[in-house]
């Protein structure tokens, strides 16, 4: 996949795809609000990280350990739209990403999908996430589209083979296992996640 953040285009310019982008953002925050999310942990306070999985903070702060998977959503979201639309201007692209993304953080926060994850997952505490945690979520999918875009392919396999790991190890889950547990449980694999 060719780098094509400076690629000319016809229309907007990056910049109006940009700002487009955050009030895309900022829809979907108001969504969140909308349907009953507390905006930032339920704590009162902000942190930039939270590395407990297991702790009322999680998915509540601006960072945590799913942080990753929602840079290797960005790098997923890039390879796709590059396959499927590369004619498209790489801000279009970009916001069908954010839509993607962001309509994730609304259907996540709901009853049914966090009920699901009480279920089928360990996260037998999750209440859903802060709309503080959705805003970073999507914001850091945007961060992981524009490294793809910036990098050779080989580059992003490799950091998110490496995201994929290192929280496989450090937390026993990753995108791979939190799909994997949301579609298809295995108990074999709840067994081993909770054996933290």
């Amino acid at each position: 996949m060719p780098t094509d953040i400076a690629a000319s285009s016809k229309g907007l310019k990056l910049r109006h795809y940009l700002l487009i982008g955050a009030l895309m953002i900022a829809a979907a925050a108001a969504i969140l609000l909308w349907m009953g999310r507390n905006p930032i942990c339920t704590c009162g306070t902000i942190k930039l990280w939270v590395g407990e999985t297991n702790s009322s903070d999680n998915s509540q702060h601006i960072t945590d350990w799913y942080t990753l998977s929602h840079i290797i959503h960005g790098f997923l979201f890039y390879g796709i739209f590059w396959l499927v639309a590369r004619r498209l201007p790489i801000g279009q692209r970009l916001l069908m990403a954010i839509v993607v993304e962001a309509a994730w953080e609304i259907f996540e926060n709901t009853d049914m999908v966090i009920n699901r994850y009480r279920e089928a997952t360990i996260a037998l505490g999750y209440t859903g996430d802060s709309v503080l945690n959705s805003v970073s979520d999507i914001l850091f999918m945007v961060l992981g589209f524009f490294f793809a875009a910036r990098t050779p392919l080989w580059l992003t396999i490799v950091l998110a083979i490496f995201f994929e790991l290192l929280a496989g190890w450090v937390i026993r889950d990753n995108l791979s296992l939190n799909i994997l547990m949301l579609l298809y449980p295995l108990d074999a694999v709840k067994t081993w996640q909770g054996g933290m």
